[in-house]
């Protein structure tokens, strides 16, 4: 599959407002945080959804809403259901992807996986070839981290490799965090409140998603470039602000100094 038929996260959110309108990007983000969809990562680090993983959203979206089911049990349907018929099949080359069907059954990208594999990591082998992700001991290596830190990192959240077998495997992004957040703890900063960094950013991402929204819902191609160029101001005038308060809460010990 060429990175042409991927799709960003701003692209699938606009070819799921239709059929669920009250979608989120943060509600994508948490249901990749709870390990039910994997999308792939460009070499920078953002997302990429292959037309299956979008179609397997779309399954997991009509659960909670038409079946109410809770996560844990659209999970096993995903893994362990392989009835057949249920929804209509998907097509990786084609340039846009079909309209499913409803459906109570089984997501045709479990029992794709399941052909191959009987349980769950067998959606993660397909990846076993991204070069742009690394394994934990390239990652160490590469950064000259300390194992503990790096596991503190992944216990907290701040960090949440992909497990590909028993390997797991590190994005470009990961590896940024580990290296900044290393830093602040060889200063004596505690995994803890950095926390509140990964906590304070969420909130932000929460707020500039709400200005967006309204060009996302539009459904046009121009209309979704829009929002992703008032992300990316966004995002940049956010570090810009944050930065200045940095500068001003630090004000009076820098001028201390000078004296």
């Amino acid at each position: 599959m060429t990175d042409k038929n991927y799709l960003s996260i701003g692209e699938v959110l606009g070819l799921l407002l239709e059929e669920f309108p009250d979608v989120t990007i943060s509600k994508i983000r948490f249901l990749e945080s709870q390990g039910l969809i994997e999308p792939e990562r460009t070499s920078s680090g953002y997302r990429k959804f292959s037309r299956s993983e979008v179609e397997r959203l779309r399954f997991i979206l009509r659960e909670q809403r038409e079946n109410y089911l809770p996560l844990k049990v659209i999970r096993t349907k995903l893994e362990g259901d392989t009835s057949d018929g249920m929804i209509r099949p998907y097509d990786d080359t084609s340039p846009h992807i079909e309209r499913s069907q409803s459906t109570s059954g089984g997501h045709p990208a479990a029992r794709q996986n399941l052909a191959k594999a009987p349980s769950a990591p067998s959606r993660n082998a397909k990846k076993a070839d991204d070069t742009s992700s690394i394994s934990r001991t390239e990652l160490l290596q590469e950064l000259d981290a300390d194992d503990v830190v790096l596991k503190s990192l992944v216990i907290n959240g701040l960090v949440k490799p992909r497990i590909v077998g028993d390997i797991e495997m590190y994005s470009p992004l990961d590896k940024e965090i580990v290296s900044i957040a290393a830093q602040f703890i060889a200063k004596g900063i505690d995994v803890r409140h950095l926390k509140t960094w990964k906590h304070s950013a969420e909130r932000e991402f929460d707020l500039f998603e709400q200005r967006i929204m309204p060009f996302l819902r539009q459904r046009n191609p121009a209309a979704r470039q829009e929002a992703m160029e008032m992300l990316e101001e966004l995002t940049d005038l956010a570090d810009q602000l944050r930065s200045a308060f940095v500068t001003v809460a630090a004000r009076a010990y820098n001028e201390g100094r000078a004296q």
